[in-house]
């Protein structure tokens, strides 16, 4: 489980250009739940899945994966996180081999290497025969789904997708989103989306936490959400169309 409690996170502390992005925030995330973080530019979003993913050092409160403190190093091998446009750090010949990059690090064997990377093409939905193929005669679609998988090889426990639909079309949207939430889902692992797309969220997510200028506003189902139309007001957020109807 990850456990948020009583983060807070200042910008420049102590400068003329102090800005603060998170007041108090306290939320778990269970074993296999699809948690929902949405709010407007600006809310805390990216802050908070930083926090978690211990790209940035807390500043107040604390934060807990498996019972062990966010900057243990050992979270690095649990939580796998998944900015926006990942494909823009794509730089390996193949598809295998950029997959791979992340597992070698870890120093896995060939073999297991190799199981992983096959793996991980499975569950984005990539064909096999894609492994020697350049990443950069790839769609723009194949090409976040490689992306997403060399996470993925990782075996995270926890999946961190910060808009991981962000600049496809929307059948390409479409696919990636079927991918992840079907065989992933199924694995076990736990996945915090971050997003302001409504849709994505009533489709796929269990509980959803609203952020407006560094503070949650709602904590709960996303039907529950979509009745409260003040606090979409104030995060700037838009029901889904069927929910408007």
């Amino acid at each position: 489980m990850i456990s948020v409690d009583d983060v807070s996170y200042t910008y420049m502390r102590g400068t003329p250009f102090e800005k603060t992005a998170l007041k108090n925030i306290s939320f778990d995330a269970a074993e296999g739940e699809v948690l929902a973080i949405a709010g407007h530019t600006g809310s805390g979003k990216s802050t908070l899945i930083q926090i978690i993913a211990g790209l940035i050092d807390l500043q107040s409160g604390s934060v807990t994966i498996d019972n062990l403190p966010v900057d243990d190093k050992k979270i690095r091998r649990l939580v796998g996180i998944v900015f926006q446009y990942p494909e823009q750090q794509l730089f390996e010949e193949t598809v295998e081999r950029d997959i791979a990059f992340a597992p070698k690090n870890f120093g896995l064997s060939e073999a297991e290497i190799s199981a992983r990377v096959e793996e991980a093409m499975r569950q984005v939905g990539l064909d096999a025969a894609l492994k020697k193929v350049s990443p950069f005669e790839l769609s723009g679609g194949q090409r976040r789904k490689v992306a997403i998988a060399g996470i993925l090889a990782l075996k995270p426990k926890y999946l961190i997708l910060d808009e991981p639909t962000a600049g496809l079309d929307p059948l390409a949207k479409r696919n990636l989103l079927k991918e992840i939430f079907g065989a992933i889902k199924k694995s076990g692992v736990t996945i915090i989306l971050v997003s302001h797309n409504m849709e994505d969220i009533a489709r796929f997510a269990n509980r959803v936490i609203v952020l407006a200028q560094g503070e949650i506003l709602f904590n709960g189902t996303p039907r529950e959400l979509f009745m409260q139309k003040k606090i979409l007001v104030r995060a700037g957020l838009e029901p889904p169309p069927i929910t408007q109807l």
